[in-house]
């Protein structure tokens, strides 16, 4: 497992939510060090904790891990989706645009 990678993920969903360590821990009653330890990806965590984590979070487990479960289509999609579910849909509109774009450049996609 890719602790670092984890705790990567968790520092940014958590900034991305505008929480500090502390709050974050706090919420999932674990100590601000440990939280810390977390996202330097210097300690493990429980499967208990995670989901503790990623509710407080609003992710799923599988988002979390998806640098270590293998890629499917229906793994990918949930990615998509929860980087999108917050967003505008002007936002969204112009995420589709850009992918088609990219797509596009490497003949993999409409134009």
């Amino acid at each position: 497992m890719d602790y670092k990678g984890l705790g990567k993920r968790i520092r940014e969903e958590r900034q991305r939510l505008n929480l500090t360590q502390a709050a974050l821990a706090e919420a999932v009653d674990i100590s601000d060090t440990y939280m810390g330890a977390i996202e330097r990806g210097e300690r493990s965590l429980t499967l208990d904790t995670l989901v503790r984590l990623v509710t407080r979070l609003g992710v799923t487990v599988d988002y979390m891990l998806a640098d270590f479960v293998p890629d499917s289509d229906p793994n990918i999609l949930a990615q998509f989706k929860q980087i999108t579910d917050d967003q505008p849909l002007e936002r969204k509109q112009l995420a589709i645009k850009v992918l088609r774009t990219i797509f596009s450049h490497y003949g993999n996609g409409e134009a």
